[in-house]
């Protein structure tokens, strides 16, 4: 990974996917453009930067992290578009607050957004396991964590997800957060619930449970056809309950059913 100049994050979420589509008719549509259809590109495109403002500021350390994720050269599977943000860092921040969560694990960490903002939300003797495949993300995560104290509460395992997942069985924790590869999310809940991972009235949160609307407007994809399976099996699993939040590329909140 190289510096390079930092570029605009490209649509990868349902709400800027539509924004991007509307405004691209309105701009078709010329001057005589409908007024409701500037009205609907204007919500759409407005929701994001709102969200944004009137959410409580990141730390200079998330702030940094951002920076030079964004400026980085991405090769292959990885790109800055990963990175969770502001707004979802700061919900999982939330989340680690309200459950008084002091042990934490995350399966895939890209460069350690959300495992950053989660750490800082963790009391003084608390600690996040992050789990991340590729060995030079992981470098270039810890070197991140490394400008602030609460990086040291984050313990980064690298590689396959599953085999850490597996070493881990029998030690809870209060808090899972789920952004890996999405083929393996429905495993990885498995050997959660089912491997001791998940402490009594403990949380699981998935990421991108909205995968850019796919599961909904038929388009086929690998990574859709995965989520829209997982998404089927989390509403049928008479183990859990849960409710997708509508944040970004969709959040879904896990939960032992009563």
């Amino acid at each position: 990974m190289t510096g390079a100049p930092t570029r605009p994050a490209r649509p990868v979420t349902p709400t800027t996917i539509l924004a991007e589509l509307l405004d691209d008719l309105v701009t078709r549509a010329g001057a005589g453009v409908d007024a409701d259809l500037v009205r609907a590109r204007d919500l759409a495109a407005g929701l994001d930067p709102y969200l944004d403002e009137h959410t409580s500021p990141a730390s200079s350390a998330l702030v940094e992290l951002e920076a030079r994720t964004r400026s980085a050269a991405w090769t292959g599977t990885l790109e800055q578009e990963m990175l969770s943000g502001h707004v979802e860092g700061r919900f999982l921040a939330f989340l680690v607050a309200m459950t008084g969560a002091r042990r934490v694990l995350e399966v895939g960490m890209f460069t350690g957004y959300s495992a950053l903002a989660m750490a800082e939300a963790l009391p003084d003797d608390g600690e996040l396991v992050a789990c991340e495949l590729d060995a030079d993300v992981a470098a270039f995560a810890r070197d991140c964590f490394a400008a602030s104290p609460a990086g040291r509460r984050i313990r980064v395992e690298v590689g396959p997800a599953a085999d850490t997942l597996d070493r881990l069985r029998g030690t809870a924790f209060d808090l899972v957060f789920v952004d890996a590869d999405k083929a393996g999310y429905a495993g990885y809940l498995d050997t959660v619930l089912d491997g001791g991972l998940l402490a009594p009235g403990g949380v699981v949160c998935v990421d991108n449970t909205l995968m850019q609307g796919l599961p909904w407007t038929g388009e086929r994809t690998p990574n859709g056809d995965a989520i829209a399976a997982f998404n089927r099996r989390i509403t049928d699993d008479p183990r859990v309950e849960q409710v997708l939040v509508p944040l970004r590329d969709g959040l879904t909140l896990i939960r032992r059913a009563a």
